[in-house]
């Protein structure tokens, strides 16, 4: 389905925000706390019961780097992801119910290392995320927003604990299924690299400053082997999803998606919207507002339990250029 590209900018909901700390305590690293921002409507209210987003950032991008060939040729991953990057901020500021975003470990505020296939490790992130934000403050979570890398960790989280298995609206942006495609990405230097030495240096820019991070062979071989299959079987009945990808993604397939669409789509009382953004690339360049209005649009028909399985906004018609006519 095509989204006419569009310069409207969404309507700020908060009106206050706050930055919290949260300390991971189930996991094997030590001294892992992770920052984040909490986006409040109404401050000042009690939160018990009251409804929050929680919003999820990629894993990170790379800059100077041979590793992944794909990064040298587009400008959509230079920059190590974290809570405020990309859509992430904007979506938190316009929604109509409390948000939270935050660093994942070893990513920008939150201290602890950030591996390139931590897939085990954000799950734990969340997971303590979501113990925290419940516990200390009696939030319920409605909806999950989760991007690149920690759509697999969100929806993993969300098939193996009852938290995850409560979550009534999910969305994914940009996606992978086929873990192993990540091979594709792998350039013949930083292959030479991995097989010479076992490693490659990752060099990347968070927020203005300079970082390497190691990445051996064994972790390409974690994130190609990360198995996401379960979500054919174990994924909450309930819970309504939103799939998003931009056709001119260079990491993540967009044709991905459509499998998390066959793999979903069968469920109910939970339902699956495809949407295809013509022209948007992994990191939704110049796309911000439309992907932000197209989780509050899809959000509201959730609200209203109007939601049905298929191509989002089947029946209306657009104006449709000629390549996404061949859809």
């Amino acid at each position: 389905m095509n989204v006419e590209r569009t310069s409207d900018a969404p309507s700020l909901t908060s009106k206050k925000t706050s930055k919290l700390f949260v300390p991971v305590e189930n996991t094997v690293e030590c001294n892992v706390v992770l920052c984040g921002i909490l986006e409040q409507l109404v401050p000042g209210e009690s939160t018990r019961g009251r409804r929050l987003a929680l919003i999820l950032h990629g894993s990170m991008g790379f800059v100077a780097s041979p590793y992944l060939e794909v990064l040298a040729k587009i400008e959509l991953t230079r920059y190590h992801r974290h809570k405020d990057y990309l859509f992430q901020k904007r979506l938190a500021l316009s929604l109509p119910v409390d948000s939270f975003r935050f660093d994942f470990r070893g990513n920008h505020e939150s201290t602890g290392t950030a591996t390139f296939a931590g897939f085990k490790e954000d799950i734990e992130d969340i997971a303590a995320v979501a113990a925290h934000l419940s516990s200390q403050y009696g939030y319920v979570i409605d909806l999950v927003v989760a991007h690149s890398r920690a759509v697999c960790s969100a929806m993993k989280w969300m098939c193996t604990s009852v938290a995850g298995s409560e979550v009534r609206t999910f969305v994914n942006v940009s996606g992978r299924y086929r873990m192993e495609t990540v091979y594709n990405l792998v350039s013949p230097t930083a292959q030479k690299e991995l097989d010479a030495r076992g490693y490659s240096m990752l060099k990347a820019v968070v927020a203005g400053k300079r970082v390497e991070i190691k990445t051996t062979k064994e972790d390409v071989e974690t994130y190609a082997n990360f198995d996401v299959s379960h979500v054919w079987t174990d994924f909450p009945n309930e819970t309504h999803v939103l799939g998003v990808h931009g056709l001119k993604d260079q990491v993540s397939p967009a044709s991905d998606n459509s499998i998390y669409a066959r793999a979903l789509g069968n469920r109910q009382p939970g339902t699956y919207s495809l949407c295809y953004l013509e022209g948007a690339d992994h990191n939704y360049t110049g796309f911000t507002d439309n992907i932000v209005n197209l989780i509050l649009d899809w959000y509201h028909q959730a609200e209203y339990g109007v939601l049905k399985t298929g191509v989002w906004q089947t029946g209306t018609r657009g104006e449709l250029s000629t390549e996404t006519a061949r859809l």
